[in-house]
């Protein structure tokens, strides 16, 4: 993810749906969600189980991600591990509103502070 030369954000990539694409071939679940600034990948936050934001930017070298959450516009830029500016992002501008966070609703267990606190190494 060092290489400054390539493009971090392209405004005209859609999102790829209203949940982390991972999680949901998994039947997982997420705390909140983020997207790839440059392609619209939306994968789970790092407080999530799986992280799998960070992981796709790893994976595929894309830098800047922008929260996917109701009335949050910031970027993070993960070549500098910091907060960063860009561009209004091709709609839809978050998840639905009205989808539970963390959620999904249907898949979320009922000890998910537990499991997260586990992961932390908290318990």
């Amino acid at each position: 993810m060092n290489d400054q030369s390539q493009p971090a954000i392209d405004p005209h990539a859609p999102p790829t749906g209203p949940g982390c694409v991972e999680c949901d071939l998994q039947s997982s679940w997420w705390v909140h969600l983020r997207r790839c600034a440059i392609c619209g990948h939306i994968g789970c936050c790092d407080d999530s189980l799986n992280q799998h934001a960070t992981k796709h930017a790893a994976e595929t070298g894309h830098p800047v991600i922008q929260s996917f959450e109701p009335g949050e516009e910031w970027f993070w830029d993960y070549r500098t591990n910091d907060y960063t500016d860009g561009p209004r992002l091709a709609p839809p501008e978050s998840h639905p509103h009205t989808q539970p966070v963390p959620g999904p609703a249907d898949r979320l267990p009922r000890n998910w502070r537990a499991l997260l606190e586990e992961r932390e190494g908290l318990t």
